[in-house]
């Protein structure tokens, strides 16, 4: 499976890049029959419902080189994987509480030789280190996802929007926001996608 839907929209990407989107699909498949990290349904949509939408954080924010990005509940590598590809001056902290999910985002980061991503079995408020963003997807309340990473982000501000949240999220939100609603920024992905299951799908700013 090719990623033309990758170069639909984000046609400037280097022949490097192009070739380790390309071979995220294989990988996918590879590590996915063994330990399940995408729906199977999914899979043949991967490069719409897990890379591109990943890559919807890249139509807000453009990382400068030197930004330190933790991805949280990362899951099987989404959206940090697409992302430091993307932006390889940047930095690229991958974390989830399931320790099989790493090894699956760690093997296929070694498969396609990212060199500016590392992956940890860890809890996201056990983590340490400040960074300049914080990036999910749908893994948790806002509320609780708020309390976890509040305090990791670093105080230096040199990109285009403030240090702060970055979240993939779907769906009306003010209920699950709540008092967070007024000071978080929504980005319709269906303004940046063409395709029909964006529709619904948002990144949420919060500066921090």
């Amino acid at each position: 499976m090719k990623p033309d839907i990758i170069l639909k929209y984000f046609p400037n990407i280097t022949e490097h890049q192009k070739m380790q989107f390309e071979q995220l699909y294989d990988l996918y498949i590879h590590w996915n029959a063994q330990i399940n990290v995408i729906s199977r349904k999914d899979s043949d949509e991967l490069y719409e419902r897990h890379v591109l939408h990943s890559l919807g954080i890249a139509k807000v924010m453009q990382f400068k080189p030197g930004t330190k990005i933790l991805d949280v509940g990362c899951g099987g590598g989404f959206p940090g994987i697409p992302l430091a590809i993307l932006f390889p001056e940047s930095t690229f902290h991958l974390v989830d509480s399931i320790g099989k999910k790493i090894k699956v985002v760690t093997e296929v980061a070694a498969g396609i030789g990212l060199t500016n991503l590392t992956g940890e079995h860890e809890r996201a408020e056990k983590i340490n280190d400040k960074y300049h963003f914080i990036v999910s997807r749908a893994v948790t309340a806002f509320p609780e996802f708020y309390n976890w990473i509040s305090k990791k982000i670093l105080k230096e501000n040199f990109n285009d929007l403030p240090n702060g949240i970055l979240y993939l999220k779907g769906g009306d939100l003010r209920e699950e926001f709540g008092k967070h609603y007024d000071k978080a920024v929504f980005y319709d992905l269906k303004n940046y996608f063409d395709e029909e299951f964006f529709e619904t799908k948002k990144v949420v700013y919060y500066k921090l």
